[in-house]
């Protein structure tokens, strides 16, 4: 029970120390470039939760970012609308997510391996399509999806808060969702039980493309330039996020709202280090440290379990 309230906790210790450590920090400019700074990587880990729930792991995600965002911003570029340019960013984040799914499905090669061999693949197609150039003949409407607000509130944090929505009814309440969890406590017993694994793993890694590909044009608006480069990074904190939030990369546990702890535990560390002025690289050592002690915790939480 504490390693699971841990995370909240932590939330809001650092949320309470960094209120009183700067006045700079409370203010609704800041909270407002925290949501959206973070918003991204929030997209993303949902998406990663889903699938470290079924043991498995994307280490493409970054570059599925970059290669949805190019073509994305390049569509607007070639003079397609808006709504247009954000379809055709989804549609190439659910490809990518289809074609991880199929090899890892059908070829019955580790997921870790799959991944990271497309993490290659995928940012050097970007980097050759657009010769390393960035796309950025987009319209100044196209900023809105970024940076505009609903109702007094940023525009992505409605947006995140829908995907959030979906993710938790799907994991709690859909067929898909329980088979995940199956599927990550033990896939050889879901297996033999009925559960058409292969097709509900490579559904699983579509989700997550198409949730990347969401990401990939909210990081293109807030730019306003499709980057070949962008990404870069992201698939770690997407998995320290989910890791930190009390998912297990052994499969089978995780949680949306987790998850969203664990990314704004991120969020609010890097922007209280720029407040305080810390150095920024030292965000990373305590992103490395965040994610070795919740990954400590989780081995020694299940050490004590009964056989």
């Amino acid at each position: 029970m504490l390693q699971r309230l841990l995370p909240f906790l932590t939330l809001i210790t650092l949320f309470v120390s960094l209120s009183i450590a700067t006045p700079n920090f409370l203010t609704h400019l800041n909270l407002s470039t925290v949501v959206r700074q973070t918003a991204v990587i929030n997209i993303i880990a949902l998406g990663m939760t889903l699938i470290i729930v079924t043991s498995g792991i994307d280490l493409s995600v970054g570059a599925i970012l970059a290669l949805s965002g190019f073509l994305g911003a390049k569509a607007m570029e070639a003079g397609y609308s808006i709504p247009m340019a954000i379809l055709i960013g989804l549609t190439v984040g659910t490809t990518c997510g289809l074609i991880n799914g199929f090899l890892i499905t059908r070829l019955k090669i580790n997921p870790f391996i799959v991944t990271l061999g497309m993490l290659g693949v995928i940012r050097g197609m970007t980097l050759t399509i657009s010769n390393g150039l960035p796309a950025s003949g987009v319209p100044e409407g196209f900023s809105f999806l970024a940076t505009g607000t609903l109702l007094g509130l940023p525009l992505v944090l409605w947006i995140l808060v829908v995907c959030a929505v979906a993710m938790h009814f799907v994991l709690e309440y859909t067929k898909l969702g329980r088979y995940a969890f199956a599927i990550g406590s033990n896939p050889d017993a879901a297996y033999y039980a009925g559960v058409p694994v292969s097709f509900h793993l490579t559904f699983v890694y579509a989700i997550a493309g198409l949730l990347t590909g969401l990401a990939a044009m909210i990081e293109a608006s807030r730019l306003m330039t499709g980057q070949p480069t962008a990404g870069q990074g992201y698939e770690l904190q997407a998995i320290a996020a989910v890791v930190i939030g009390g998912g297990s990369l052994r499969g089978g546990e995780g949680t949306v709202l987790g998850t969203l702890i664990g990314a704004f535990i991120m969020g609010l560390l890097s922007n209280g280090s720029d407040l305080l002025g810390i150095n920024p690289y030292l965000q990373q050592t305590l992103i490395g440290l965040a994610i070795i002690v919740a990954v400590t915790l989780d081995e020694l939480r299940k050490r004590r379990l009964p056989k």
